[in-house]
């Protein structure tokens, strides 16, 4: 018996025993080869490093860090927090209705996680108006349920549920990364996304109004509850009942604001013009004017004392007894938090990767995303932070290289939580409002432009689901609108996908080639009553549920769209060719489906043939038992090599016809 033919047991045996010959040999002879056990550790721990510096960036960046570069990112880093700083407080006191604390840290912990862990290094991770917007409002429609929602109590619930949603939404970005699932910046649509921004801009534009002119404590009194309802508030109140103060230091500020950041853009080529933090500076002017001038006593709400635990010890567990039952009603909201969020830091990622010459992962991005969120949920209180497009073109542009920057930016806000508050003591309430009209530009700046892009390309579904998420977020809130269209948007992805792409092929004349008919006018179906068609994409559950009712649509009416009411234009086809070089995949619910259509045609006595099949399918189809229903010879390589069968069939039944004759 030589040695192929020995049995599997025999043949482990003499390869650990040459394994062993040879790791002796090299000891007794001194070889500077190492054991072949010692080539695999090594192998593996080499594995394992390029894994984790994979999975785990900043492994990679910092053991290789160059001082050079931290000029860059230090600027950046600084020039960041200065303009951050003002923005968190807004988006945490206007927006979330929470402790101007809260929106501090969730501006600086997220931000120190994602250096460590994410693969963009200009991506700025901090808090959303957008989000920080929907955060509010899933607290306000809990407070409401409440005697007094303006108490303390209902302040420290604040807290709690936005806690409970800051969790969820980092574990839900975890997961969604953990098991590969980033595809999902393509469930929602240019047009829904445009839809909730301008309608997240109407709806700050609208609540920031009250501040700004001085009538929230009587908004506490009369309680509007919607967005129609706050407008409606606005107009009733705003000529009468206006505090004419705190309406001029807010406009004021916003014209400042506005101007200053014209200047910026006109002198972007003087370095020392175009890094002036506007928002730092319209705080630091207003804060010093109202301390000097007392605003605070002339009837304009002020910062006042802000304390750095938000509840009780500064670091909880998030999940805690009083906020636990807010957990299953808050997590629509923390989905759709993440949803959004993911899409606003993906799209801000690209940009910068195609800008700087690198590569980013979805799936890594949601992970660190989602582990930044998680850390930041510790802190009772803290908003949902993701990346921003415009601060992370700032970190870029001045000077921004690796994450280093973004660390910088957190420690600079750590350090202005604990030291930098108590200046801000005098720091009006209304130039918060204000700051955040700020932003009401930049998320408005392209709708226009959207919306006669529509109109020019006649997309109207893209319109109407534009509008619809619009009109919905406006009438109801803002959830309602993007989920209502969010479930348009995936119904309209599965209609087109649950349509299979089919074409009837036809013979080129003179040729053995065969064409769709509808792309070559000279292609001919010469053979009567043989149907011959090509699919042209991958066989799955969704496009094959319709496959029965399309291919008998083809046979009847043919490529031509017709209506199902009209009488048919072709004959029932006596044989049925597929043309299968375009399917690289098949599941077994298709495959299922499959084997069933093929056995009805069958039954009817339809000839059925499969060309250009491809190995996988092949393995999947025979699985099925599809090569047990039609028989080995119903598999052909090609149709020129099926249709020469039936031809062939056909000339011998002519002529055992004529013979019998």
């Amino acid at each position: 018996m030589g040695l192929d033919d020995a049995p599997h047991e025999i043949l482990e045996r003499t390869a650990l025993l040459d394994a062993e010959t040879g790791e002796r040999a090299g000891e007794a002879y001194g070889s500077v080869t190492p054991p072949m056990t010692s080539q695999k550790s090594q192998r593996r721990q080499s594995t394992f490093v390029k894994r984790a510096r994979y999975y785990i960036p900043s492994l990679a960046w910092i053991p290789n860090y160059s001082l050079s570069l931290f000029g860059g990112d230090f600027l950046a880093g600084v020039t960041v927090a200065s303009m951050l700083i003002p923005q968190s407080v807004s988006y945490a006191s206007a927006l979330a209705k929470l402790s101007p604390v809260t929106g501090l840290f969730s501006a600086s912990i997220p931000g120190i996680i994602y250096a460590l862990l994410g693969s963009s290094r200009q991506l700025n991770v901090a808090p959303e108006a957008a989000l920080s917007l929907l955060l509010g409002q899933a607290i306000s429609d809990i407070r409401h349920d409440y005697p007094d929602p303006h108490s303390d109590e209902a302040d420290l619930l604040g807290l709690g549920i936005a806690t409970v949603i800051t969790f969820q939404v980092g574990l839900i970005s975890f997961l969604l990364g953990f098991f590969r699932l980033g595809f999902i910046d393509v469930v929602l649509s240019r047009a829904l996304l445009r839809g909730f921004i301008t309608a997240v801009a109407v709806v700050i534009t609208i609540e920031q109004f009250i501040p700004m002119f001085g009538l929230t404590k009587l908004m506490r009194q009369v309680d509007p509850q919607t967005t129609l309802e706050k407008a409606a508030f606005l107009l009733r109140n705003v000529f009468d009942n206006a505090n004419v103060l705190t309406t001029t230091i807010s406009f004021s500020a916003l014209f400042a604001l506005v101007a200053l950041r014209y200047l910026k853009a006109y002198f972007k080529n003087t370095w020392y013009i175009y890094r002036i933090p506007e928002v730092l500076v319209v705080v630091i002017v207003s804060t010093v004017l109202s301390a000097e001038f007392r605003w605070d006593k002339m009837g304009v709400d002020i910062l006042g004392d802000v304390d750095v635990r938000t509840a009780g010890s500064l670091i909880q567990f998030p999940l805690q007894g009083y906020n636990f039952k807010f957990l299953h009603r808050t997590t629509s909201t923390a989905v759709l938090i993440a949803v959004v969020g993911f899409l606003d830091s993906i799209v801000a990622a690209k940009q910068n990767a195609a800008r700087f010459g690198y590569s980013i992962s979805p799936n890594r991005e949601l992970v660190a995303l989602g582990a930044a969120n998680l850390a930041g949920s510790f802190i009772p209180g803290t908003l949902p932070a993701f990346g921003s497009i415009t601060r992370s073109r700032i970190n870029g542009d001045v000077g921004g290289r690796t994450q280093m920057a973004s660390i910088v930016c957190s420690v600079f806000i750590l350090l202005a939580t604990f030291f930098l508050l108590p200046w801000l003591y005098f720091l009006p309430k209304c130039v918060l409002a204000a700051i955040i009209g700020l932003v009401v530009f930049s998320l408005l700046a392209e709708t226009p432009h959207d919306v006669i892009y529509y109109w020019r390309m006649q997309a109207w579904v893209d319109m109407a689901l534009m509008c619809l998420t619009f009109f919905l977020s406006i009438i109801y809130n803002i959830e309602v609108g993007v989920i209502s269209s969010l479930v348009i948007s995936l119904l309209l992805v599965v209609h087109r996908s649950s349509k299979t792409r089919m074409t009837i092929l036809g013979r080129i004349p003179g040729t053995d080639r065969w064409k769709p008919l509808k792309e070559n006018p000279e292609a001919e179906e010469n053979v009567p009553g043989a149907l011959i068609v090509r699919i042209r994409e991958n066989l799955d559950f969704a496009n094959t549920a319709q496959l029965k009712e399309r291919l008998r649509r083809l046979e009847l009416y043919g490529v031509h769209k017709s209506h199902p009411s009209e009488e048919p234009s072709r004959a029932q086809a006596s044989i049925l060719v597929f043309h299968l070089a375009d399917v690289d995949t098949c599941d077994a619910s298709a495959a299922q489906i499959f084997y069933e259509l093929s056995e009805e045609y069958k039954s009817r006595g339809v000839g059925i043939f499969i060309t250009h099949l491809r190995p996988a399918v092949q393995k999947t189809f025979a699985k099925a038992g599809l090569y047990d229903l039609l028989g080995y010879d119903a598999f052909r390589i090609n149709v020129a090599d099926a249709m020469a069968i039936v031809e062939g069939e056909r000339t011998r039944e002519s002529s055992f016809i004529l013979g019998s004759h």
